[in-house]
């Protein structure tokens, strides 16, 4: 038995099956394939590299891989390499409201679903979560939490049997063509300027502060910028669309758009992402975001882009949704974000 194998007792009785801790390396090979494979089933239409994956994981905050990840193998028996067929990764972090939330994601391969697999692994992330908690202030609340995508069905079904419940609903919201843009004026006394590297720090710090007082706020740490300033996917500040007040000289609100080239092709589509949308509360009600929208709306044209994307909270305290459809998007698909309190056990 490897040194990092992980012992499931409640583990379903499968030849060859097992679990054990990450390794680094292939993994995010792995995970990738796992990611991909359970995608299309899913339509969750996710397109993670390894090489994506291995730069977000060098950027992780309060998550060790090494200890709050889970993966399971099956060994065929025959001196070949055993298959990964599923993951699981935890974290934690703090609400602005001082809740801390206890949260993980997992996959397991469409082919292994069903057989008891995916509950194990929920069972023991739980047990990795509680002994994180264990060693946090007793006095503050501590739920657990994760989210099921529209068509992860299943997934959602052995949460509810778990004993977690909804929480609140995002919407991916697409719209199907770039054509017929609204013309929304930047209102009086504002101008977009390029996106230079010296304004990097300005972006970031002025999207934090508009985000402060949204549902689900925690607070940045200072590699959660350096991860956002190496992401390769999303990170293409020639897209974005930054607002700066003249009079004052402040960054008043954004649009950090994206285009994720290895989605397109995998899906065989050239659809743009209009996000990183944020006003600062003090620039908001003016038609700022309306105006920035078509300006990225353009940019992703003028990229030949047909179509563009975005994620929205269903209870924005902005309105935002509203101001989405404003701009010609529909709600494509829903997500079920799923909690529960973190000392409920409920066997299943």
């Amino acid at each position: 038995m490897s040194s990092d194998a992980i012992q499931l007792p409640d583990a379903p009785r499968i030849p060859g099956l097992r679990f054990r801790h990450f390794r680094g390396g292939d993994d995010f090979k792995h995970m990738a394939t796992i990611t991909r494979l359970s995608a299309e089933v899913d339509d969750t239409e996710r397109a993670d590299t390894p090489e994506e994956l291995e730069n977000f994981f060098a950027h992780l905050t309060n998550c060790d891989p090494y200890t709050d990840m889970i993966f399971a193998e099956v060994d065929p028996g025959d001196g070949s390499d055993p298959e990964v067929i599923g993951y699981s990764r935890g974290t934690w972090r703090e609400e602005g409201s001082g809740e801390r939330r206890y949260m993980f994601v997992g996959r397991i391969l469409p082919l292994w679903r069903r057989r008891g697999i995916g509950g194990a692994m929920l069972r023991w992330m739980e047990g990795r979560l509680r002994e994180i908690a264990a060693g946090h202030p007793p006095e503050v609340e501590k739920f657990l939490w994760t989210a099921a995508a529209q068509g992860e069905t299943g997934f959602a079904a052995m949460l509810e049997k778990s004993g977690y419940g909804p929480a609140r609903y995002w919407f991916e919201m697409e719209r199907p063509d770039l054509e017929n843009i609204p013309d929304y004026p930047l209102p009086e006394g504002f101008e977009v300027r390029p996106a230079l590297p010296e304004h990097y720090q300005a972006i970031w710090d002025a999207d934090t502060e508009a985000f402060r007082d949204h549902w689900g706020f925690s607070e940045p740490s200072e590699e959660d910028y350096h991860g956002w300033l190496s992401d390769t996917t999303t990170f293409q500040p020639e897209l974005w669309q930054i607002a700066w007040e003249i009079a004052t000289n402040q960054v008043a609100g954004q649009v950090k758009t994206f285009i994720d080239h290895e989605q397109n092709k995998l899906y065989h589509r050239q659809r743009g992402w209009t996000e990183g949308i944020s006003v600062r509360r003090p620039f908001r009600r003016r038609g700022l975001a309306r105006a920035l929208i078509a300006l990225s709306f353009r940019a992703q044209k003028r990229a030949g882009m047909t179509e563009s994307a975005l994620g929205v909270d269903s209870e924005n305290l902005t309105g935002a949704t509203k101001v989405y459809e404003d701009c010609g998007f529909r709600v494509r698909k829903k997500i079920t974000v799923y909690r529960k309190p973190l000392l409920t056990m409920v066997q299943t």
